[in-house]
């Protein structure tokens, strides 16, 4: 069955209307980390054993963009992002509800009317202990346990997912991504942070200083702290390692943050098609340098220093 989506309670009904049961979760899931791998597994097994269909409901934008822009986190992923996700999770659909004034004043109990009986058939749910909707958050675990009696489905939690004693979330990746702590984030994703993007053409200097790079214009709002990083870039269904440079390249007065990648054993000339960078590990600050010459023997560096931490990691696999 071909992962649906739908983007609003109508278009679902229009499609499913009155057949078969749901087996659901319900939650933003920016950056798609382990805690939200560990739910959606749930609802897929539970979806399958039971057989019914396996759903997750998301929303766009954050709430928190709409209820308390100045405090909105900025998204590790974007929509297309974490929809493309739940398609290689094995989900069967997603409805994206868009978060706007008139939902927020949805109350926890009419969400459970409308949403999750009337339309979504719900036959289970499976969230973290921490869920809450509806209005002001007035909805929990206890409210859907008890109109799951009523209603007849299951509502049940999730425990967590640890690592190193810590729980695993999208603010503690956010505030190690911000700091430019970027492998601490990979335990917690499964995966390393990476920004996607289309290539755009750079000034040309980096031929000049006989370090190419490509640059990269990132689909997220989520960046690391300005600086070096130990990169593996994906172009055309190829991975390369690399480093990349997240900055203003003060060495040359730049303005606006540029993302740029040098890939070692690569040779194309690209201005333009799609590009993924995945950042394992900080090297350095961003620095200003006197000149060309100098900022080409530190990126000469930067590149040893890169290959360096590619090699110790492929060694300590075998």
């Amino acid at each position: 069955m071909a992962f649906l989506v739908f983007h609003s309670p109508e278009e679902w009904s229009a499609h499913f209307g009155a057949a078969g049961r749901t087996v659901l979760s319900v939650g933003n899931f920016d950056g798609l980390h382990l805690g939200h791998q560990k739910i959606l597994q749930s609802v897929r097994e539970r979806a399958r054993s039971t057989g019914q269909r396996s759903a997750v409901v998301t929303f766009d934008p954050h709430p928190m963009r709409v209820l308390r822009p100045e405090q909105a986190p900025l998204m590790i992923g974007t929509l297309a992002q974490r929809l493309a996700g739940f398609g290689r999770m094995g989900m069967d659909a997603a409805l994206v509800m868009r978060f706007d004034r008139a939902l927020s004043l949805v109350s926890a109990e009419e969400f459970i009317e409308r949403i999750l009986v009337a339309c979504l058939r719900v036959g289970a749910i499976l969230v973290g202990a921490n869920f809450r909707f509806g209005h002001r958050g007035a909805g929990d675990v206890r409210l859907l346990s008890e109109r799951g009696k009523r209603d007849n489905f299951v509502a049940e939690v999730v425990a967590p997912v640890e690592v190193a004693g810590q729980i695993v979330s999208s603010t503690a990746i956010r505030n190690a991504v911000a700091a430019g702590n970027v492998a601490e984030a990979i335990p917690f994703l499964g995966r390393p942070f990476s920004l996607r993007g289309e290539i755009r053409p750079g000034a040309g200097r980096g031929r000049t200083i006989l370090f190419p790079t490509l640059n990269l214009a990132p689909e997220q709002e989520l960046l690391p702290k300005l600086g070096v990083y130990a990169t593996e870039c994906v172009v055309d269904g190829r991975s390369y390692f690399s480093v990349t440079n997240v900055g203003t390249r003060p060495t040359f007065d730049g303005v606006g943050v540029t993302v740029e990648s040098h890939l070692f054993g690569f040779s194309q000339t690209l201005t333009s098609g799609k590009i993924e960078a995945r950042f394992h590990t900080r090297i350095r600050d961003e620095q200003k340098f006197s000149g060309a010459e100098a900022l080409r023997a530190q990126i000469e560096q930067d590149v040893e220093a890169a290959k360096r931490y590619f090699s110790e990691r492929a060694a300590q696999r075998m």
